[in-house]
């Protein structure tokens, strides 16, 4: 799921242990970037893939548990995303309910910054790998898209794709049966022009990848959510 150097996310609304870790973490070998809250960190999560959330429970605004769940539920790209979460709560329930919700590892404050470096590359240990968790290619009837090229092809033939297309379909096809909203799409693609230009973009790879693109039969509308890739 990572590359060479893991970037993590770290979420806390203590500005004082906040950039230690930033800092710390930094020291130790991982790209880190830090949010002061669960909508900071929503923002930021909709533009990048992070490999690691280092997440605090008892923050302003909404709950860490709640943030947890969202993301778990699918809320955002990275629902798999794994979750090490900060408390000062220490009981065992906490822990429970905590892990429950979908967190890869638990620590209670104050900790000692050694063990959350150790335990952190633990649940990394724990992740698959890339080539296992993302498709290689996308079938869809007689067109193949390749991944790791960003190459469609009908039989030995290329369709050209421009820029906007492709990373469009790549980021639908590794995610296939799942529904993007608009606004994700239109942050992870940095597109100018927002929400719109993501329907303007659907459409023309619709005239490129549907036999008719008024009935798509693999880039499908789901009403009042986004978009999702269903390749066979």
């Amino acid at each position: 799921m990572f590359q060479e150097v893991p970037h993590i996310l770290v979420v806390d609304d203590d500005d004082r242990l906040r950039d230690l870790l930033q800092k710390y973490l930094s020291e130790n070998g991982f790209r880190v970037t830090a949010a002061e809250n669960a909508q900071v960190a929503r923002a930021k999560m909709a533009g990048i893939s992070f490999d690691l959330l280092v997440l605090d429970l008892m923050m302003p605004g909404e709950h860490g548990l709640d943030f947890a769940s969202s993301i778990r539920e699918g809320a955002l790209v990275s629902k798999n995303v794994p979750i090490l979460m900060l408390t000062a709560m220490g009981e065992t329930d906490d822990r429970i309910t905590g892990l429950e919700t979908g967190a890869d590892d638990y620590m209670a404050k104050p900790f000692e910054p050694r063990e959350l470096l150790l335990r952190i590359k633990s649940v990394l240990k724990r992740v698959p790998a890339e080539s296992e968790s993302v498709p290689k290619e996308a079938v869809m009837g007689d067109l193949r898209f390749d991944m790791a090229r960003a190459e469609l092809k009908q039989g030995e033939a290329s369709i050209a794709l421009t820029s906007g297309e492709e990373n469009l379909l790549r980021i639908l096809a590794e995610m296939p049966g799942r529904t993007l909203s608009r606004e994700e799409l239109s942050a992870r693609l940095a597109m100018d022009g927002g929400e719109r230009a993501i329907d303007v973009q659907v459409n023309r790879l619709r005239r490129k990848i549907e036999r008719d693109p008024k009935s798509p039969r693999y880039l499908q509308t789901v009403r009042g959510q986004g978009y999702i890739l269903r390749p066979d």
